[in-house]
């Protein structure tokens, strides 16, 4: 497994990473908590150091398990985890339909966030430690930021950044970020399907020294090579909140990426993993894994030769030109706690 680093911070970790909100929360299918604890586990086993999660998956359940599972390996393994969102002072009816949580980013609510997380993890120290669907006024806000040196200073917080949130503005905030602010990665959206604006945030990863850290590499599960026409999602699967032709244009568009497979002895899913890590500027990627069989085959694609710079060259070309189709991967409902 491939080993990089978040910046210039010395927080290392596997280019693959774990999303534990797979095994925290409801929309991926996972109900048995100890299955959930198996795949974390049988991840470790498997290489993945990186596990990346958050105070308000399943209500600090996200950060519980992970505790439970791999407290034992603290020391080799990279914990990420997010802040923000006021979820122990808000109803729970109030997350019915995924809908956004009020956030409070002042000084005196991310100190006891920090000290909660610290506690539900059952460690002194957080390696990655980033602000959860940061909006403008959070990008803006100096004194968040100068709180983060302070942990770091306080060595409870090894390295910061922000992760954005696409259903709650990101384009211009990311853009702002990179050049305003002293990060060390910056979580974003970024696959083959969906580069706009990740290819703007490579360019000015690539010129303030941040690292990128990409959700949804299989761009909800579409580029993992299992979806058909008919595929149907259930009521509370994520999936089931997007527009018919999210589905439709994406399997159009997969027909066209057959080159990348065909005599590769490589599946789709290892390609579009391969397709983020050929960029340096991403030090990670974070698949959503929920059975074992995803985890090996993602696991695997850490270990793989690099995508050649033809093959990739190829992947923009056909993104350039929207692959001979409109765009529309949007959603009637998008999910904001990734």
């Amino acid at each position: 497994m491939q080993i990089r680093e978040f910046g210039s911070s010395g927080v290392k970790a596997s280019v693959v990473g774990f999303g534990v909100w797979t095994v925290s929360m409801p929309w991926w299918g996972i109900k048995d908590r100890e299955f959930g604890k198996s795949l974390l586990q049988k991840a470790f086993d498997r290489g993945l150091t990186l596990f990346d999660t958050a105070d308000t998956y399943g209500n600090g359940e996200g950060e519980i398990i992970l505790a439970e599972t791999l407290g034992q390996h603290r020391d080799k393994i990279t914990i990420s985890t997010k802040f923000g969102y006021d979820w122990m002072n808000t109803p729970a009816e109030a997350r019915k339909g995924q809908q956004e949580l009020p956030q409070n980013f002042s000084p005196s609510f991310v100190r006891a966030a920090l000290e909660g997380s610290l506690k539900r993890l059952e460690t002194d120290h957080i390696d990655l430690y980033q602000a959860h669907n940061a909006k403008m006024t959070t990008i803006e806000q100096d004194d968040l930021f100068a709180l983060m040196e302070q942990f770091k200073q306080e060595g409870k917080v090894r390295a910061y950044g922000v992760a954005l949130g696409p259903a709650i503005g990101w384009e211009a905030e990311g853009v702002k970020a990179l050049k305003t602010r002293k990060m060390d990665c910056m979580m974003i959206i970024y696959n083959l399907l969906e580069q706009h604006p990740g290819r703007s945030f490579i360019a000015g990863a690539k010129a303030s020294g941040c690292s990128l850290m990409a959700r949804v590499p299989h761009s909800s599960g579409m580029l993992e090579g299992q979806y058909n026409k008919d595929t149907k999602f259930d009521a509370n699967d994520h999936r089931s909140h997007r527009k018919r032709v999210w589905l439709e244009q994406g399997l159009q568009k997969i027909e066209q990426l057959k080159f990348l497979t065909e005599g590769k002895n490589r599946s789709l899913a290892q390609v579009a993993l391969l397709y983020i890590l050929a960029h340096p500027e991403l030090t990670a990627t974070l698949a959503n894994i929920y059975n074992e069989a995803q985890l090996e085959e993602f696991a695997a694609a850490g270990d793989m030769a690099p995508l050649t710079v033809d093959e990739v060259t190829k992947i923009d070309a056909l993104f350039d030109s929207n692959y001979g189709l409109p765009v529309d991967l949007s959603t009637d409902k998008v999910p904001v706690a990734g």
